[in-house]
């Protein structure tokens, strides 16, 4: 088993297990049992429909340990979660060498620091902090990989916008025209174009284009660049304040 990022607790206590097969060991009692048989009909038809095998373990102050590796006959296309809220991030992922290569290191890095922080849970809860992960789990397997985890966060989109506008205003700057019979400076906007570009393109469209198939976050940042050029391109500057003045 490869972990990602880090594994349950290593004892060993098979007792706290129920007798009866069940994809949902909820020690820390952290589902309703509405959300914990929906979940459990979920998890058992995402398995019989694509071969991978999902199971929910929480936990507070107990712990099972490694007795959960047989009681689930945990294999190669299994993901194991494990939500302890003892620690500052609640979600850990013990994954299968089979779906790690499916979904490698900096999904689960990702996964786990997007919904398992403490801001997140104070905000919707560590039942939805479960819910959410095996909903992105599930929908990445079924695609057969992601680059990233599907969702755009408000704070993580806010930070695009921001990257787009700061890239739109270096590409304004860079083109204002140097001489009286310029019109616009191509030959400066090429010489930054791996600053703006990288700021537009690489921070400010990949993670949007990446993580959700909505294009109004996408108007957004191209807007948002195209209002940074105009500022950048029509601002004066000092010298020729200046200049005016005099």
């Amino acid at each position: 088993m490869a972990i990602a990022p880090a594994s349950a607790h290593a004892f060993d206590n098979p007792e706290l297990l129920p007798t009866q097969p069940t994809a949902i060991v909820d020690l820390a009692k952290i589902l309703t049992p509405i959300q914990q048989d929906r979940l459990e009909t979920e998890l058992t038809t995402f398995e019989a429909k694509t071969g991978w095998k999902l199971r929910v373990l929480t936990q507070y102050d107990r712990t099972p340990g490694l007795a959960v590796k047989d009681f689930w006959q945990l294999d190669d296309r299994s993901v194991l979660l494990v939500a302890d809220s003892r620690g500052g991030n609640i979600l850990n992922f013990n994954v299968g060498d089979a779906v790690y290569r499916v979904l490698q290191r900096t999904f689960w890095v990702e996964l786990q620091t997007r919904f398992g922080n403490q801001y997140f849970v104070r905000d919707n809860g560590e039942d939805q902090a479960i819910l959410q992960s095996l909903a992105a789990i599930e929908t990445c397997l079924e695609r057969s990989g992601c680059r990233a985890v599907p969702g755009l966060p408000k704070e993580q989109w806010v930070l695009t916008l921001v990257t787009s506008i700061f890239g739109g205003l270096i590409f304004g700057f860079a083109a204002r025209p140097r001489r009286s019979d310029q019109w616009i400076s191509w030959k400066w906007a090429l010489l930054f174009s791996p600053l703006w570009g990288m700021l537009f393109f690489a921070f400010g469209i990949g993670p949007v284009v990446i993580r959700t198939a909505e294009w109004l976050p996408l108007v957004r940042n191209i807007a948002g660049f195209t209002l940074g050029t105009m500022i950048g391109f029509l601002a004066p500057t000092p010298g020729q304040s200046s200049s005016s003045e005099t």
